[in-house]
């Protein structure tokens, strides 16, 4: 791959528990994973405290050093949740309430029985002019701001936002995607995914737990370059959770 056509990424990773050691991190072989997989060269990451300033001098200065720049943590509901904040001041635009986001937020909560407040409110507020990132786990959206994506903190939201960017991002190489959806748990599926990605190394396999559906659902998603490769992986995997379905007498949910 040329200069020229090099695709370049960093990450900054934001939350005072990782810096205190509360909390490990795996965000950033999670996202080193997928750049990998995409042909995108992940070239440097940041760690930083939740200070509004030196979250907006990293974005600064990494934005305008690299094609991509990916965040984690920070977007939640509470008061030292001041990604977005900071995003928005790196940028130099509004915070308001999103419609969009709110909507999204508010379909779940009406599932779940959560009750609507400022705080979780929060998590709607948006700056002037970024897209949504879908999370379909919690609902909860990150957003693409420039060529920043503001992604949570909470490693399976991630990875499931990290799916949602990969049709969007232009990389070293085309990578395909196959979702099945399992009426079953993780913990059923977990071992004979496992041996299935063995089988195939070049078919990156993820696992997601979705919630507020009422029911146990499990996404199972699939990603390759090579298209023949995955259409066999997805048979099988297809095979496997029919198979896990008759054990566990469920109904399958529709797959895509």
């Amino acid at each position: 791959m040329t200069q020229e056509t090099r695709v370049t990424a960093a990450m900054i990773v934001i939350g005072d528990e990782i810096l205190s050691g509360r909390t490990k991190d795996v965000n950033i072989g999670a996202v080193a994973d997928f750049c990998t997989d995409l042909g995108i060269d992940l070239t440097e990451v940041r760690v930083v405290s939740d200070e509004m300033d030196a979250i907006v001098e990293a974005v600064n200065a990494l934005r305008q050093r690299y094609t991509y720049v990916f965040t984690s943590g920070g977007i939640g509901p509470t008061h030292d949740d001041i990604t977005a904040d900071a995003i928005a001041t790196a940028f130099g635009v509004a915070l308001p309430i999103n419609a969009q986001a709110r909507d999204m937020l508010e379909a779940r909560w009406k599932q779940t029985g959560t009750e609507v407040n400022e705080a979780r409110l929060r998590m709607a507020r948006i700056p002037e002019g970024a897209d949504l990132i879908v999370n379909s786990v919690s609902a909860a959206p990150g957003f693409r701001i420039g060529n920043v994506h503001v992604m949570a903190g909470v490693p399976v939201i991630m990875r499931a936002m990290l799916e949602a960017l990969a049709p969007t991002l232009k990389g070293g190489k085309k990578v395909k995607s196959v979702t099945v959806k399992a009426a079953v748990g993780e913990g059923t599926v977990g071992g004979p995914l496992a041996a299935l990605q063995e089988q195939y190394p070049a078919v990156k396999m993820g696992s997601y737990p979705q919630m507020g559906h009422g029911k146990v659902m499990t996404e199972l998603v699939l990603r390759s370059s090579d298209e023949a490769l995955l259409a066999e992986a997805a048979e099988k995997v297809r095979a496997m959770v029919a198979a896990a379905h008759e054990k566990a007498g469920v109904a399958p949910p529709d797959s895509e």
